[in-house]
């Protein structure tokens, strides 16, 4: 998937105290559903005075959305980065699906943060649906999809409604990661036109690591 400024922006790894502090914030916002943060819940959470609450943050008013935005471009830069050097449109795509859900098993916070707010947010919305959509539109172009060009938004929302869901089941443990990945790959594929087959075989190879930002 690779990424455009029209798409995910490209940003940097946070500064320790800030990551921290960005880190509490998804976890009291995933918990109560407020996009609105207490200075002093989110000082205990994340472990560190109420100044440098303000030292780090500044405004609390655009915390939601500045956590928001910082949780979009990471994971966009951090996935092109990954898969920078998978050249077909299915692979990647099949891949990014896999990484999304491992990530929401591995940082359980950043899956819940996504889960409840990916259907009203403008940034999780380019992230889910805008992300895929170089190799969406590649591998149709290609002729490794069979869906007509006018089923493009309706494809891509079924790629971000597949993964979101994915991602409950893996966080509510009905599902692991790798089973619950490897399906929603597998089935996002065949519904495109992948042969069963193939799909199988693409949705179950080796992932690889997300980079970690400097």
């Amino acid at each position: 998937m690779t990424t455009t400024s029209s798409q995910v922006p490209e940003t940097a790894a946070l500064n320790p105290r800030k990551a921290r502090i960005y880190k509490a914030a998804m976890q009291l916002f995933s918990e109560h559903g407020d996009p609105e943060a207490n200075v002093s819940e989110l000082a205990s959470i994340a472990g560190v005075a109420r100044g440098t609450i303000y030292n780090n943050i500044g405004d609390l008013s655009t915390l939601f959305a500045d956590v928001s935005g910082h949780v979009t471009a990471e994971m966009g830069t951090r996935l092109a980065l990954a898969l920078d050097r998978v050249a077909e449109p299915e692979r990647r795509l099949a891949m990014a699906i896999r990484v999304f859900i491992r990530r929401s098993h591995e940082e359980p916070y950043w899956g819940k943060f996504m889960m409840r707010y990916a259907l009203s947010n403008p940034s999780f919305e380019a992230l889910l649906i805008g992300l895929p959509l170089h190799d969406v539109v590649h591998g149709l172009e290609a002729g490794r999809y069979t869906f007509r060009p006018e089923q493009l938004a309706s494809v891509l929302a079924m790629v971000g409604g597949t993964v979101l869901s994915a991602m409950r089941m893996v966080q509510e443990g009905h599902k692991t990661w790798r089973d619950a990945g490897t399906d929603a790959a597998e089935l996002v594929l065949r519904a495109m036109g992948v042969p069963a087959s193939e799909a199988q075989a693409i949705a179950a190879a080796e992932l690889p690591v997300l980079p970690v930002l400097e």
